[in-house]
């Protein structure tokens, strides 16, 4: 009767960690939604509000386990809350990530070409050093040579 207890209370805990970690897990609808919302304050507030608010870490384009960045379509990075340092760049288009995958290179390509769509690339989680695998929307501002993108993690809890 004790190992059920036992084995019971393990599976219950196990379920309720799983539920957890996907509440803290972004969705890739929810960057979509996030890049619509980003896009709008873009074309309504302007870009210095835009830069402002999408480049504060602790902002409205920060949840969960991702964020949303900002760039033109000559890969000059304007925004990035959690790599503020890459907005010094004159541009990103020459980092690639540990596959030698252009990323800012594809991210430019999608928003010029077809103007939204997913990116699969290595990326660090918010805080952490080493690579993950990352898919990342892309969605050109509509009227701009701007693009606002935001991903989620794929596979693998966070830790």
């Amino acid at each position: 009767m004790k190992r059920m207890y036992f084995a019971a209370a393990f599976i219950l805990s196990l379920i309720f960690s799983v539920a957890a970690w996907a509440d803290q897990s972004a969705t890739k609808d929810e960057c979509v939604t996030k890049c619509y919302e980003a896009a709008a304050l873009i074309n309504s507030k302007g870009l210095t509000e835009a830069v402002r608010q999408i480049g504060n870490s602790k902002g409205p384009f920060v949840w969960k386990d991702s964020y949303v960045f900002l760039m033109n379509l000559d890969g000059k990075m304007l925004a990035h809350p959690m790599q503020p340092e890459l907005t010094q760049l004159p541009h990103c288009l020459l980092i690639t990530d540990p596959t030698d995958k252009a990323i800012f290179v594809s991210f430019v390509n999608t928003a010029r070409t077809v103007g939204q769509g997913w990116v699969e690339y290595m990326w660090p989680r918010p805080g952490r050093k080493s690579p993950s695998q990352k898919v990342t929307y892309v969605y050109r501002v509509p009227g701009k040579d701007l693009f606002v993108a935001a991903g989620v993690y794929v596979g693998g809890m966070m830790y």
